[in-house]
């Protein structure tokens, strides 16, 4: 389908380069500001603000569409909704939204009685702001100090702040460019962190004393890899601070006493390539979930006095992968996946013997929810499904009750039994079974001529929870099927899974992705070209893949911030995430196998002279993650080569980054344009 006005065409500048004896070209590169990240070259702001003209052209006539879409998404959201209280020490402590409001407000109530306090009023931080998003949250042991990070802009560079809870007051002390948590020493006088440097790496963890000037705090850890990340931490019990360092693939662990944090780091164990390790503590003993002997994790443990010393408390499993582990004073809490779904296993410490929590359905999700207490006789359980709304429980111990607390409330109506859901296996074309989690409506005809929606991801290890969604049911109450494709490049299956699709294995993801679309039309549940799809950043880079591999399968195609430039990113060691990366997509500077690797299946760089369905983008200009120019630079090879005439939209967020609009209906409200376009370039009535 065509729009009126003319579409933007960005101009060729010649530009090429060569490595390994390979020569690229890119005639679009210009469209890097070379100020980045303070864009202001005048020729890329107005190609981006004629791409966003031309998008709001297109999507005008669709405006009634959309704007039904945002009112039935914000009609099944209560909109005074609030969180289910928690103790965390003297206080319970909840948030909760006001009716018309973008932003949370935080409160809490002593425990031994008193007035609800407002400890953090977001709506009013993020006054007078396009953007906002609060970062970590932490209050000091002695429940007087709360100190939180603010982005007013998308650049995930945040500003922390403390405020007195007794008094009210903001302290003058203010640290910018943090990039991690905020922890607190056992004291309350001391607050640990991380600072982004100018790569945008949190290299460092950094000490400040509450009343100090921030120019005096103390580095109490650098990391001299450019590749790895540090992060803090405490562990379950508060006796200690974990500062963790790793890449994608190699982590090392510090301690250092919460009541002490100058004394001396105590090294876990240090650094081997290719192992993983998190540390947490019980009555000096350590406990480590490692992948030293197997992809899908083992816990052990050591003493404080020989914490590289490890003896096994759990092997690995091949059909169990331990994805984490919460200790309790009395009692530890193992979670993972069972053949690809969640479970939730108590253990006691002398035996190590589990007992696993059992849930209805055949395709779900769960896991601990917020626990902050290390001493306790009940846990908070999260649980949801494709056609179950989140629920919070409560588990009690003693008597092994499930006490529902809160389910998700829909003030427009939920009906559960008009839809059905299901978990299939696909095979790919390597014979690899492909798990996919499906929910329709249950009168979808499987005669192929339902829509059906795909949605995937596929790297980083991060799988695909099967979880509920009320924006989702606008696209179920017209009539489409919506499908989550667990393909290789995330842990959906276990850490073997991630692998299968990283690195020189890249070209599974996008093969299990097709593979998975072409089984579901094989079973009746849609057809060729009834197929929306849609992916974000590194599923961006799915997106991109598979229209150019099989564009006629796809009706339409939404890519979000996509990461679309892996060739030209992984190229460049000045942006802030690409030594870290290299472990995941490979090094194509040092290793030629690599650089070919990359070169034939990276999205921009295999654009070619064919017919390309319909595509909507999405980028953010302050994005640190897949900076703008990646979508842009896409989008004017597209409209360069392609040979169709199908619409091609770019929507650049001018003042958001990587996550898009903030607040929570204003993303709603880029939801609604989504599906609008999907709608829209399908046919499906309104």
């Amino acid at each position: 389908m065509t729009v009126n006005s003319m579409p933007p065409s960005a101009a060729r500048r010649p530009h090429s380069f060569t490595r390994h004896g390979i020569k690229v070209e890119d005639p679009w590169a210009w469209l890097r500001d070379p100020g980045y990240p303070d864009v202001k070259d005048k020729d890329v702001l107005t190609y981006l603000e004629a791409e966003n003209a031309f998008f709001e052209s297109a999507m005008q006539p669709r405006k009634p569409l959309t704007d039904a879409l945002f009112a039935e998404m914000k009609d099944r959201i209560k909109e005074d909704d609030s969180s289910v209280p928690q103790k965390d020490g003297d206080y319970v402590y909840w948030r909760a939204f006001e009716t018309g409001a973008q932003y949370r407000k935080w409160y809490r109530r002593p425990v031994a009685g008193g007035e609800d306090q407002l400890i953090l009023d977001e709506p009013s931080l993020a006054e007078g702001h396009e953007y906002f998003r609060l970062g970590a949250l932490s209050v000091s042991p002695d429940g007087r100090y709360l100190a939180y990070a603010i982005d007013n802009n998308g650049s995930e560079r945040f500003e922390a702040r403390i405020k007195d809870l007794f008094t009210g007051e903001i302290l003058p002390e203010v640290i910018p460019d943090t990039l991690s948590s905020l922890v607190w020493t056992s004291d309350s006088k001391g607050l640990l962190y991380g600072i982004a440097n100018d790569q945008w790496r949190t290299d460092n963890a950094r000490l400040h004393w509450l009343g100090q000037p921030v120019e005096s705090d103390v580095e109490l850890f650098h990391e001299d890899d450019d590749g790895f990340r540090v992060s803090v931490g405490l562990t379950s019990s508060e006796k200690w601070i974990v500062i963790a360092t790793g890449d994608h693939v190699t982590t090392e662990s510090w301690l250092l006493p919460a009541d002490n944090p100058l004394a001396q780091p105590l090294l876990v164990s240090a650094r081997k390539a290719g192992r993983e390790y998190d540390v947490d503590e019980h009555e000096g003993t350590l406990y480590i979930r490692t992948n030293d002997t197997h992809p899908n994790f083992r816990l052990v443990k050591a003493s404080l006095e020989a914490p590289g010393e490890w003896s096994e408390v759990i092997p690995a499993d091949p059909h169990f992968y331990l994805t984490d582990f919460t200790l309790f004073k009395t009692f530890y809490v193992t979670e993972g996946r069972q053949d690809g779904l969640d479970q939730i296993e108590l253990r006691d410490y002398a035996a190590h013997s589990a007992k696993r929590l059992p849930f209805p359905e055949a395709s779900y999700s769960a896991s601990l929810d917020d626990n902050p207490e290390y001493d306790v006789t009940k846990l908070r359980i999260g649980y949801e499904s494709m056609v179950t709304p989140d629920t919070i429980y409560d588990y009690h111990l003693a008597t092994g009750e499930l006490e529902v607390l809160k389910v998700q409330e829909i003030p427009s109506g939920y009906d559960a039994t008009r839809y059905a859901t299901e978990r299939l296996t696909i095979p790919a074309r390597d014979g690899t079974p492909i798990p996919v989690s499906i929910v329709y409506p249950k009168d979808l005809p499987r005669d192929g001529s339902a829509p059906l929606h795909l949605y995937g991801y596929g790297a980083y290890g991060i799988a695909m929870e099967p979880g509920f969604s009320t924006s989702r049911l606008s696209l179920l109450d017209r009539g489409f099927a919506f499908a989550l494709a667990h393909i290789r490049g995330g842990d959906d299956l276990g850490q073997q899974w991630y692998l299968d699709g990283k690195l020189d294995k890249r070209t599974n993801t996008f093969n299990d992705f097709v593979d998975v679309a072409k089984g579901l039309i094989e079973r009746g549940y849609t057809s060729k070209g009834r197929i929306s799809i849609s992916g974000g950043s590194a599923g961006g880079e799915l997106m991109g893949a598979v229209i150019n591999s099989d564009p006629e399968l796809w009706g339409a195609v939404v890519a979000h911030v996509p990461f679309v430039d892996v060739l030209n990113t992984m190229l460049d060691e000045s942006l802030p995430l690409t030594p870290g990366e290299w472990p995941e997509w490979g090094n194509p500077i040092e290793d030629k196998a690599a650089f070919e690797t990359i070169l034939a299946y990276d999205p921009y760089n295999n654009v070619k002279p064919q017919s390309y369905p319909p595509l909507l983008v999405t980028a953010g200009l302050n994005d640190p993650r897949v900076t703008y120019w990646e979508p842009a630079k896409w989008v004017a090879k597209l409209r360069a080569t392609k040979t169709d005439q199908n619409i091609l939209l770019l929507k650049t967020n001018m003042g958001a980054g990587h996550g898009g609009k903030s607040g929570r209906f204003e993303s709603l409200q880029e939801t609604a344009e989504e599906f609008a376009f999907i709608l829209w370039q399908l046919g499906v009535s309104q």
